[in-house]
């Protein structure tokens, strides 16, 4: 008898690393090998040392060098951060300070010169006096208008952050980074604020990504993170010897933490920047407010730019209420908004930044994370506590 039964059609090749949608690489990223038996995601691995009969060799050997956990995260955030890029590295780090100086002190010597942005994150100033400690020089120069092309000249490293924090310009890295690359600097993109769902700095021509782990990347508040992605082999080498040199190095369950929140990535980013764009909405129709920004919104000044390097505007949305007085009234009347530093979480945040001091703002200047909570009730909570926060009596 004949068989009629026609062949089964061959299974669909793969899509390519970086042709599969971004929330099918984040459930995935930096997964081993299934293994009969064994766990999708292995535990953290609290070895400080390891078994090593004889000659020093193989990737594991002391806790402040290597760790099995820290190495499926750097996997994992590279594939978010580098998709298709086979020779890019991670970094991963205690901290995202711990990350920033990583790459500004590893790459500089005395009588070097670095270009930093005069309103990146409060805590650059207290980097740019360790580097002057060090005989390097700094220069500095507002993100929007890409003003830090003025400043460039003879420069070693490049600093770029964008949208920057917590004023949320936003400059052209495409154009930076030629600038920069033709003056023979490297250039390093703080990615915090954006993750890398939003912008990925080394397809924008970036030597390094940087970032703050412990926000938007992880998303829950529970841990301390930071990282670098790099493209350069060497330049990878020179990050993770500077790790060694000073132990800045992560838990092992700070890295499962991060890896297991990895997977939900785009689901909280997808809520968070619906959630910023909507309030951003709403804020814009309110007399009390005033320098209102969110790069999500066609009305922004950055709008033009980010659109063009950005495929996600972020969580955050900042704004300036009259004073210090209606800003406090303001955020006391939140009840689906902590008070609290920080963004990214899935719970919203906002904070009058003024408060620290350090950062080039007014007393009622208010920087807001939206969380992933129900837009209508972020909303609703947002106008009835400006209602309520009113005038002073």
């Amino acid at each position: 008898m004949t068989d009629h039964t026609p062949d089964p059609a061959p299974a669909p090749a793969p899509a390519p690393a970086d042709r599969i949608g971004d929330g099918t690489r984040a459930v995935r990223a930096g997964l081993p090998e299934p293994v009969k038996n064994e766990p999708p995601l292995p535990g953290p691995v609290f070895a400080a040392h390891f078994h090593l009969p004889g000659d020093v060799e193989g990737p594991y050997t002391y806790g402040r060098d290597t760790n099995p956990t820290w190495t499926l995260l750097e996997q994992a955030i590279g594939e978010l951060e580098a998709p298709g890029q086979d020779g890019a590295q991670t970094v991963v780090f205690a901290s995202g300070m711990a990350a920033i100086s990583a790459v500004l002190l590893s790459q500089t010597r005395t009588g070097d010169t670095v270009v930093l942005p005069d309103d990146g994150y409060q805590a650059l100033p207290l980097l740019r006096e360790q580097l002057e400690a060090y005989g390097v020089r700094v220069r500095t120069a507002p993100t929007s208008g890409d003003a830090q092309l003025a400043v460039l000249d003879g420069a070693r490293v490049l600093w770029i952050e964008t949208p920057s924090n917590p004023g949320l310009d936003v400059c052209d890295v495409r154009r930076l980074v030629e600038a920069a690359h033709a003056g023979g600097a490297l250039v390093a993109v703080d990615n915090t604020l954006a993750t890398p769902l939003g912008q990925r700095p080394l397809e924008l021509g970036a030597d390094f990504s940087v970032a703050s782990g412990t926000k938007g990347l992880t998303g829950h508040g529970d841990l301390l993170l930071g990282y670098v992605v790099c493209r350069d082999p060497e330049l990878a080498a020179g990050i993770r010897r500077w790790r060694k040199i000073v132990g800045a190095i992560p838990g092992p369950m700070e890295a499962w933490l991060a890896h297991r929140s990895l997977a939900t990535i785009q689901l909280r980013a997808q809520r968070q920047w619906a959630n910023a764009l909507a309030v951003a909405e709403a804020l814009a129709g309110r007399a009390e407010v005033t320098g209102l920004r969110y790069p999500g919104l066609p009305s922004d000044p950055s709008h033009k730019t980010a659109a063009l390097q950005m495929t996600g505007f972020g969580s955050i949305v900042s704004f300036t209420l009259p004073d210090r007085g209606h800003a406090e009234r303001f955020l006391s009347a939140l009840r689906l908004v902590e008070d609290a530093t920080s963004f990214g979480g899935v719970r919203s945040t906002a904070e009058r930044r003024g408060r620290w001091g350090g950062d080039a703002v007014s007393e009622g200047f208010i920087r807001f994370s939206a969380g992933a909570e129900d837009t209508e009730d972020l909303v609703r909570d947002v106008l009835r506590a400006l209602d309520a926060a009113g005038p002073a009596a």
